[in-house]
């Protein structure tokens, strides 16, 4: 009977270690603060109790020693590798998080020590320092034509210094003393030939009035 009671007792012992070993424990709980492939900051809880008992995972912002605002709560059942639940977050350097679980009855604690983010900040994958490929081009603008030794004069000022060329330009010029006159045929000798005509006509006139007084005289005599 001896021999059975300590059978029973060492049975009884194994069993409880190996149930308090399935149990779930605080210590089946970590976190940690880091990047995720983005970029941004993220807060991964993971739970590695075998026994799937669920618990829920709250996460709270700390300053000063008191809760600032709570990042989230989510829910898990751990298991044998580990069952993950992730916080969106953007984490500051060396900024300071508490891990609350609880999980029923079981657990109801936080996990110690508290969290602590990184001393580098991710790098937000929202405004990424531009590569050699994606800086932009400066955009192509005309070269200003070399200007040269003597500044080229202005069309229109040229063209508007330049007197205008008329169509009697080609054309000769009359000549010096002509007058209006040569366009008609008469030139500036025709009143002269006027005067001398009238003074042949005078000088005519005369002449036949002295032959008919000379001519009455000799037949009354």
């Amino acid at each position: 009977m001896r021999i059975l009671g300590v059978a029973s007792a060492t049975a009884a012992l194994a069993l409880g270690a190996a149930g308090n070993a399935l149990a779930c424990n605080i210590r089946d709980f970590s976190a940690v603060a880091s990047c995720d492939d983005n970029g941004k900051g993220i807060i991964t809880v993971t739970d590695t109790d075998a026994s799937g008992v669920e618990a829920t995972v709250s996460v709270y912002l700390e300053s000063n020693g008191a809760d600032a605002r709570m990042v989230g709560s989510k829910t898990v059942k751990g298991t044998k590798k580990g069952a993950i639940v992730t916080f969106s977050e953007d984490w500051a350097p060396k900024a300071t998080y508490r891990v609350r679980i609880e999980a029923g009855k079981i657990v109801n604690e936080d996990i110690s020590p508290q969290l602590t983010a990184p001393s580098d900040a991710c790098k937000n994958s929202s405004s990424p320092s531009p590569s050699t490929s994606e800086t932009p081009k400066p955009s192509e603008t005309p070269s200003s034509p070399a200007s040269s030794g003597t500044p080229s004069a202005n069309p229109s000022e040229s063209e508007s210094s330049a007197a205008p060329a008329t169509p009697g330009d080609n054309a000769p010029s009359p000549a010096a003393g002509s007058s209006n006159l040569a366009e008609t045929g008469a030139n500036s000798n025709t009143p002269m030939i006027a005067g001398i005509a009238g003074a042949l006509v005078v000088v005519g006139g005369g002449a036949v009035f002295l032959g008919m007084r000379r001519r009455g005289a000799s037949k009354s005599s």
